[in-house]
C-alpha cells in the first residue's frame, strides 16, 4: 500500500549534474534538499538532505495520502509513515547529506531537537541568572547585621536609663505620667479621647479587621475629620487588608487621610517582608497611647474566654509624647512624603509627672535594631528578677545565654505566654517550644496560659524598670518589623504590670523539665519544623 501511494507521486529533478555545471562555467543554484529522518541500525550511515518549499509541498501531499491510508489499514505508526515519505522523497531528489544515527531513534531525536540547541534557551538562562542575582542583592541590602551582643556593667538598671536610651539611639525624657490600660477598657478610653481632640488625631496600627470595633473607631475618626481636625491613619497593608471597604471609604470621604504601609507593588518588592507592627495613637500632639491592642473584635471584653484576648497599653502625658509623634512621623513621611509641623502636632510640652521614659523605635541599617538592643541590654543589667509577658516568645541563642547568665547571678527569670490552645497562631508557639529545654536547663521558669491569647508585650526588671509596646520576643520583631517599645523607669508602673503577670500566672501551667523531655515525637517534629520558618510566621 505504501509503495502504491509513493509511486503515484511524480517528483522532477530540478538540478544539474556536475558535468553540466563545469561546461557552463557558472555556479548554479543547489537543488531543493529534503531532510530524511529514517530510523537506522546502530552506527549505520544514511543519506539525508535539507528541504526547501517545493519539496516540502511534495512531502506534505504524500504524507496526507499516507495518513489516510494508514488510518484505514492501522498497520503503521505516524512516525513510521513520516520516515517512509522522507526516504522516498530523498530517493526521488537524488541529493543527499550524510548523518550518523545513534543506537536509539529516541536518543537521536532528543539530541537533534534538544533544548540545548534551542535559540531561546540561553536568553532564558541569562534572564533567570539576572533575577537570582537581583534577589541576592536585595537580600544583602535589606538584611540587618546580626552581631553577637554582649555587655559588661555592674550598675543596676535604674541607674542606667541614660545608657539604655543612648544605646537605642534615643533620649531619656523626664516629666511624664503613665496610665496602664488593660483589655477592652483601653478602647473605651481611646474612643473618648479621639472624640475630644481639638486639632489632630494620628493613628498607626498593624491589625484592623472589619467588625463592631473597627466601625466604632472609623466613626470616631470620621466625625473628627468632618469637624475639620487633621486625621491621619497609617495601616499596615498586610495586617489591615481586611479593614473593610465600607470603613475605608467612610473615612476617606469624611476627610481622613488613610495610607497603607508597604502596599503590594513592584516598587516595594525589596521591602515586602518589612511590616509596620506599631500600635500607637497621638491626639493633638499632647496625649499618646502605645501598646499591643489591635482593632479587632476579639480585643473587646476582659479576656474572659478564648474569644476575648488579653492585652496592655499605656496612656502617656508629658514631653515623651513628642517622641511618639516622631515615630509616627517617620513612617508617615516614608509613605506619603508629607512632613507635618507646627504646634498642632509638635507643641512644647510641660512636665506632667515625674517618670523618665525613652521611646525606642529606630532600625539602623548598619547595626542591630534598637528594640533588640534594648531587650538584650535590660536582661544583662538585671540583678533581682526578669518577668516577661509575651504572646510569641522565640529567643535567639544569644538571649538564651543571657538568660542563663542572669539565673546564675541569682535573677528570678519567668516567662508567661499562651499555650498552643490559647494562641491565635499555634505554629509560633511550636517554634518557641524548640528551645524550651535549653531555657529550662538554664533555670528559666516557663508558664503557658491555655484559656485565651495573652497579647501583651511586657518585660519588667528588678521591680523598677519596664518595657512595654508592640515588640514580640522573636526575630521578626527584633530584626524585621517596624516596632515601638517604651522603656519606663518607675516602680509603680513596674508593680502594676507585675500584678497582671501574677493574675494570669495563677491559671497558667508551669512547664517542668523532665515532663517536657518526654513530649511526643510528633510534637518535637512540629517544634523543629516551625522553628525553621519562624522569621516569616
Amino acid at each position: 500500500m505504501l509503495n502504491r501511494y509513493l509511486h503515484r507521486m511524480q517528483v522532477p529533478h530540478s538540478g544539474q549534474d556536475d558535468a553540466s555545471r563545469a561546461s557552463t562555467g557558472r555556479r548554479t543554484a543547489q537543488p531543493p534538499l529534503i531532510d530524511c529522518a529514517m530510523p537506522a541500525e546502530a552506527g549505520q550511515r544514511i543519506e539525508v538532505s535539507k528541504p526547501d518549499s517545493s519539496f516540502r509541498q511534495i512531502r506534505r501531499s504524500a504524507s496526507r495520502q499516507l495518513r489516510h491510508a494508514q488510518n484505514r489499514a492501522g498497520k503503521r505508526s505516524a512516525s513510521q509513515s513520516r520516515h517512509a515519505v522522507d526516504a522516498w522523497v530523498c530517493q526521488q531528489s537524488g541529493r543527499t547529506h550524510e548523518r550518523r544515527y545513534f543506537r536509539s531513534p529516541l536518543i537521536a531525536h532528543t539530541m537533534n531537537h534538544s533544548f540545548w540547541n534551542d535559540a531561546s534557551f540561553y536568553p532564558a538562562l541569562a534572564f533567570f541568572g539576572v533575577v537570582a542575582l537581583l534577589v541576592i542583592i536585595i537580600w544583602s541590602i535589606r538584611r540587618h547585621r546580626d552581631p553577637k551582643l554582649r555587655i559588661e556593667c555592674c550598675s543596676p538598671i535604674d541607674e542606667c536609663t541614660a545608657t539604655l536610651a543612648g544605646l537605642t539611639l534615643t533620649t531619656a525624657i523626664a516629666g511624664n505620667s503613665v496610665e496602664v490600660l488593660e483589655n477592652g477598657v483601653f478602647f473605651d478610653v481611646l474612643l473618648e479621647r479621639i472624640r475630644a481632640a481639638q486639632k489632630s488625631v494620628h493613628l498607626e496600627t498593624f491589625l484592623w479587621t472589619e467588625g463592631v470595633l473597627g466601625q466604632r473607631v472609623a466613626d470616631a475618626l470620621s466625625e473628627q475629620a468632618k469637624a475639620g481636625r487633621q486625621v491621619r491613619v497609617l495601616l499596615d497593608a498586610v495586617g489591615s487588608k481586611k479593614v473593610g471597604k465600607a470603613a475605608w471609604r467612610q473615612m476617606r470621604e469624611a476627610g481622613c487621610r488613610v495610607k497603607f504601609f508597604h502596599e503590594r507593588s513592584f516598587r516595594n518588592i525589596g521591602v515586602m517582608n518589612d511590616r509596620d507592627h506599631r500600635k500607637l495613637v497621638v491626639i493633638d500632639g499632647r496625649e499618646a497611647f502605645v501598646g499591643g491592642h489591635c482593632i479587632v473584635d476579639t480585643w473587646l471584653g476582659d479576656a474572659q474566654d478564648n474569644q476575648h484576648f488579653a492585652d496592655l497599653s499605656v496612656r502617656l502625658h508629658g514631653p515623651i509624647v513628642n517622641s511618639v509623634q516622631a515615630a509616627f512621623s517617620e513612617n508617615w513621611a516614608g509613605q506619603t512624603g508629607e512632613l507635618f509641623a507646627g504646634d498642632d502636632v509638635f507643641p512644647t510640652l510641660a512636665p506632667a509627672g515625674n517618670i523618665v521614659i525613652h521611646a525606642t523605635y529606630a532600625k539602623p541599617e548598619g547595626s542591630a535594631p534598637a528594640v533588640k538592643i534594648l531587650h538584650h541590654t535590660a536582661i544583662c543589667l538585671a540583678r533581682k528578677r526578669i518577668w516577661i509577658q509575651n504572646p510569641y516568645f522565640i529567643p535567639e541563642p544569644d538571649a538564651i545565654v543571657a538568660f542563663g547568665e542572669a539565673v546564675a547571678r541569682g535573677v528570678d527569670v519567668r516567662v508567661l505566654m499562651p499555650s498552643t490552645s490559647g494562641s491565635d497562631n499555634p505554629m509560633v508557639q511550636h517554634a518557641g517550644h524548640r528551645n524550651f529545654e535549653k531555657l529550662l536547663r538554664c533555670g528559666v521558669r516557663l508558664f503557658e496560659y491555655p484559656h485565651t491569647l495573652l497579647h501583651q508585650k511586657v518585660m519588667t526588671v528588678d521591680g523598677i524598670w519596664s518595657a512595654i509596646g508592640s515588640s514580640n520576643f522573636d526575630d521578626r520583631s527584633f530584626e524585621t518589623n517596624d516596632e515601638i517599645t517604651l522603656g519606663i523607669t518607675d516602680a509603680a508602673t513596674a508593680q502594676r504590670l507585675d500584678a497582671v503577670f501574677e493574675k494570669y500566672m495563677q491559671k497558667a501551667k508551669e512547664i517542668e523539665l523532665e515532663v517536657w523531655r518526654k513530649r511526643g515525637t510528633w510534637h518535637k517534629l512540629k517544634d523543629n519544623a516551625f522553628y525553621l520558618i519562624n522569621e516569616i510566621l
